[in-house]
């Protein structure tokens, strides 16, 4: 594992750590992983598909994913310039 995913882990635990710890009752976390991937995957798709400057192609291949997945979650997000 490269340093950059390491350190994305190590931010992810943080801001998790944080999170929890602003919460007055850790039972009030509900659907956390729904939660977290619906805050991290729209940002994280603007950002790949600024780097792939709008190329859908490439920035399918920089994420590992099919580009109908790419485009299916562009419009989720409302994304999608097309």
């Amino acid at each position: 594992m490269s340093k950059k995913t390491l350190s994305l882990a190590k931010c992810t635990r943080k801001s998790l750590k944080n999170y929890f710890k602003l919460l007055d009752d850790p039972t009030q976390a509900k659907d956390i992983y729904h939660t977290i991937v619906s805050q991290i995957e729209k940002p994280m798709l603007k950002t790949v598909m600024q780097k792939a400057k709008n190329n859908k192609s490439m920035a399918a291949k920089i994420l590992g994913i099919n580009r109908n997945t790419l485009h299916k979650k562009l419009r989720q997000h409302k994304l999608d310039k097309a």
